[in-house]
């Protein structure tokens, strides 16, 4: 009797343990399949007006065929330069405030909350915020605007992410290295950092992949340019702005170009997160030799 009730119970446990996987495996497919359908689509939709010109020439005229986004793609790459150098540093020296120094305190409260509610705020609140702020005392759209608008972005991100990875660091770690007489602020920087170095460049990188794609707070901050420019004091191209006015012009050539566009912003956000990852995972921002 007891045997027939056990090999039910096991019977039962492997039922249910094939249906918590098969709905797990379920769940990842209805994630993952859009992706690649996506991305498919963004193949076939944009590859067809990838050219030499696309990566070399700045727009052409209305009526004019070719053209490509090359001052979009290096705009770009200035605008998340300057997101990245506030952004990141901001965010890392929070979440370590947060995880080391301030926790359980009043202060180290309001900036987690602070922290959660910008991580909501829609972008283009974030863009006004900006214009009021940089661009209309200053008189003009700038680069520099548009760089403060996606470091502030980064922030929430990667300071909840750095005190999330820290706080998963033992603290057995940490008490081995008071106990051989290091100062605290050195075992935070050169030990428990480090030991969550690759979480916190996962997040750094999450944070960067969110902003990459923004249109909405730069249309109010580095506004576009048409033309060559790499002084961030001015309106700056961008690859979101420039498949932003692509998408909605009456032009067929236009719309092309802005499915092209797509297609080399997912690529190059996609290889910069895989090489940071790859990096990481080869232990070179790890310290390992």
């Amino acid at each position: 009797m007891r045997t027939g009730q056990n090999s039910l119970r096991s019977k039962y446990r492997a039922l249910m343990d094939g249906v918590a996987t098969g709905l797990a495996i379920l769940s990842t497919l209805l994630v993952v399949v859009p992706l690649i359908a996506i991305f498919i689509y963004l193949i076939i939709k944009g590859a067809s007006s990838l050219s030499i010109n696309f990566f070399t020439q700045i727009p052409k005229p209305v009526g004019e065929d070719g053209g490509g986004m090359a001052n979009a793609i290096v705009g770009s790459g200035i605008l998340l330069g300057i997101g990245s150098l506030i952004g990141i540093p901001i965010g890392i020296a929070g979440g370590i405030f947060l995880a080391e120094f301030g926790r359980g305190g009043k202060l180290a409260n309001a900036i987690r909350f602070t922290a959660d509610v910008l991580n909501g705020v829609p972008s283009i609140v974030m863009g006004i915020a900006i214009y009021s702020l940089i661009v209309v005392p200053t008189h003009h759209f700038s680069g520099y605007s548009g760089g403060v608008a996606l470091g502030i972005m980064m922030i929430p991100t990667v300071c909840r992410t750095t005190e999330e990875m820290l706080l998963m660091v033992p603290h057995s770690v940490r008490e081995a290295a008071l106990a051989l007489g290091v100062p605290n602020w050195r075992s935070v920087l050169s030990i428990t950092l480090k030991t969550a170095s690759p979480g916190v460049i996962t997040g750094c990188m999450l944070a960067f992949a969110r902003v990459a794609g923004e249109t909405a707070p730069l249309i109010f901050t580095a506004f576009g340019n048409s033309n060559w420019t790499v002084n961030p004091n001015e309106a700056i191209a961008a690859l979101p702005l420039q498949i932003y006015v692509y998408a909605l012009s009456p032009y067929d050539e236009w719309h092309k170009l802005a499915w092209a566009g797509s297609l080399v912003l997912i690529v190059l956000i996609v290889a910069a997160v895989s090489l940071v990852r790859y990096v990481t995972s080869r232990g070179v921002l790890k310290g390992a030799s």
